[in-house]
């Protein structure tokens, strides 16, 4: 039980790490000349793949783009739809 927790608070960790990476996204397009450094980059490629599966959603409204904060928020139901999942299990 003790490695299980253990896996799952890292797993919550690094849920939560991409999280700030899509925060991070998100600032930069304020300063687009960002997305072509080295570090702009970086956090294009780990992010694109997650923001790609939200791209066909009609998330675009009125010249706002809301994909970043939809996906910020699948990450949190996932989050939450596991510690359900164990507390059913667990207790």
């Amino acid at each position: 039980m003790f490695i299980t927790l253990t896996l799952v608070k890292w797993l919550f960790w690094l849920l939560d790490a991409y999280s700030l990476v899509l925060v991070i996204y998100a600032l930069m397009s304020w300063i687009p000349n960002l997305y072509n450094t080295w570090f702009g980059r970086v956090i294009v490629k780990i992010s694109r793949p997650y923001l790609s599966l939200f791209e066909n959603l009609p998330l675009r409204i009125a010249g706002l783009d809301f994909t970043i904060l939809v996906a910020l928020i699948v990450l949190q139901f996932i989050q939450r739809f596991i510690v359900i999942v164990l507390r059913g299990i667990l207790f």
